[in-house]
């Protein structure tokens, strides 16, 4: 047994590109890893799907890779005494009562369910969602279900366009409950996985169970919805077949999880102080913490409950962000197509890092626009996309790679300005995290750009898996909640850079020009209506 014998945690970060496992100490150390990718499909213009069959590979698959690494370190099957799952969120699986999947799970890019499309559908209620509904909702809850990209929406799609799946659906799961039922057998949710379906009163913390009012707005029966336990509810032992199949000791107990939101919030400590927490993925999202539950529905910010108790947490995220350096890689530098060249036997980040190097501050005027799939916050539109702006003759691929760091970092800020109105309040600095904390680079472009100093969290790649595991080791009793904020450190400071202080101002002004100006062509170009011979596109972003 190691030194921390029974003090381990296997945490699984199901993210949209696929899931990541980790073996974590009670010190806060990743001593084992494993990640595998999975498939987002987009079978029409509003769709995008997962196979929850793949998915659950994927996750078995990153598990054994974790626990092999751990127990070359010399942590053994019987010292991981739990495992906990965060995921992404506003993604849906329906499953039967046995859990077998009956759909793909929709992910929350997937707009089938927006309000203008399901009213259309035979069968849904004339009168449903009037202003006073939704002020209820609102009210009650937070978030109104006026965006298809919600948990409820999609559950009202496949209700009034897939009733034959609606009537044979048992329990519709988020991911993290979705993975949690695979381990366990119990289909559940608590208040924080289950915040999209838009169901739970969030005016007080912990509550277990759904708002009957709520339910009934909801349009979803009620027995359709998973029994609500507490956030890192012990829920039994993982079965036995799955622990033989992941390489887990017998009675390895299996908790109730969080979203990814809310896990990297954790790993950040922002559920105090004064700073806000950046986390730089496939999407891109800023957290911090508030005493009550608010909403804007013009920025689309809102509140979600706090995992560790007590407070609020600030979600604020802007859509696509690190997924824009893998599109630019997979398309422009390694595209497989007629241009391709020969592959290099560098890594495509490092390559990318040092050629974004080479390219100074402003990228010689080239912008980039980051909305790949759509805008979300502070200017939430479905329709806006994304591209590369004043190219000219003497643009490189340099140029081109620090516009695309620039350009995320300067939606951040934009993103930024509304959170301080939100929490009234200025932010001491960042705590930055996710794959893109990775580089230096984009860690002093984010320093520069929103003019705070900017603290890269150790191992920012697993933040989201720190988070779930101090969950989960607080829960079990073996660290008590002063350390959830002491274990977490931070690997380097970043201060701005005063000499392109008023550079990254004036593009931050651009960005948002580029944004109003260009928005009603985007809109026109991307209406709703299927162009001729649209093909089925399939991405595999990177996180």
């Amino acid at each position: 047994m190691s030194p921390q014998g029974g003090r381990h945690i296997l945490t699984i970060d199901l993210g949209t590109s696929g899931p990541k496992a980790a073996v974590i100490s009670s010190d806060g150390r990743v001593v084992g890893a494993g990640q595998h990718k999975v498939t987002t499909t987009f079978p029409s213009a509003a769709a995008a799907e997962q196979d929850p069959d793949e998915i659950w590979r994927a996750t078995v698959s990153s598990c054994r890779s974790a626990i092999k690494q751990a127990a070359a370190a010399g942590v053994q099957a019987r010292d991981v005494v739990a495992v906990i799952v965060s995921s992404q969120y506003s993604s849906i699986v329906p499953v039967a009562a046995d859990g077998r999947h009956l759909h793909p799970m929709m992910l929350w890019m997937d707009q089938r369910g927006g309000p203008k499309r399901v009213k259309r559908l035979a069968g849904f209620p004339k009168g449903a969602d009037s202003p006073l509904d939704l002020w209820r909702v609102l009210r009650m809850h937070g978030v109104p279900p006026i965006d298809g990209g919600l948990s409820q929406t999609h559950m009202r799609w496949i209700k009034f366009a897939r009733p034959d799946i609606y009537e044979r659906t048992a329990a519709f799961l988020e991911p993290m409950d979705y993975l949690t039922m695979r381990l366990c057998g119990r289909a559940t949710a608590n208040q924080c996985t289950a915040f999209m379906s838009l169901t739970v009163d969030n005016r007080t913390l912990g509550a277990t169970g759904y708002h009957p009012k709520l339910v009934e707005l909801s349009l979803i029966d009620a027995d359709k919805l998973p029994p609500l336990v507490a956030v890192g509810e012990q829920l039994g032992p993982v079965l036995p077949v799955v622990a033989a199949e992941l390489g887990l000791a017998n009675g390895t107990v299996v908790l109730s999880g969080c979203n990814d939101t809310q896990a990297g919030a954790i790993a950040a400590g922002a559920f105090q102080g004064g700073h806000v927490g950046i986390s730089l993925g496939t999407t891109g999202v800023i957290v911090t913490h508030l005493a009550t539950r608010k909403t804007d529905p013009r920025t689309s910010i809102f509140t979600v409950p706090s995992p560790m108790g007590g407070c609020h947490l600030l979600s604020a995220e802007n859509g696509v962000a690190g997924v824009g350096v893998d599109h630019f890689l997979r398309t422009i530098v390694y595209g497989d197509d007629p241009f391709r060249t020969n592959e290099s036997t560098v890594d495509a980040y490092d390559a990318f890092n040092e050629a974004a190097a080479v390219s100074p501050a402003g990228a010689r005027g080239v912008m980039y626009l980051p909305w790949l799939r759509g805008s979300i916050a502070p200017k939430a539109d479905g329709r806006m996309r994304g591209g590369f702006v004043n190219i000219g003759l003497d643009t490189d691929r340099h140029d081109m790679a620090r516009a695309v760091l620039e350009g995320v970092a300067l939606n951040f800020r934009w993103l930024h300005g509304s959170v301080e109105k939100f929490v009234k309040r200025k932010s001491s600095h960042v705590v930055f995290y996710g794959g893109g904390a990775m580089s230096p680079l984009w860690s002093q472009i984010m320093a520069d750009v929103l003019e705070l100093p900017v603290h890269r969290l150790a191992d920012p790649r697993h933040a989201n898996s720190l988070g779930t595991g101090l969950l989960a080791l607080e829960r079990m009793g073996l660290i008590g909640h002063d350390d959830v904020l002491r274990i977490p450190t931070v690997s380097a400071v970043f201060e701005p850079n005063a000499a392109n202080r008023e550079l990254y101002r004036d593009r931050a002004e651009h960005l948002q020009q580029a944004f109003a100006k260009n928005r009603p062509m985007f809109r026109e170009l991307n209406h709703p209506r299927r162009p001729a011979g649209e093909r089925q596109n399939t991405e595999r972003p990177e996180d």
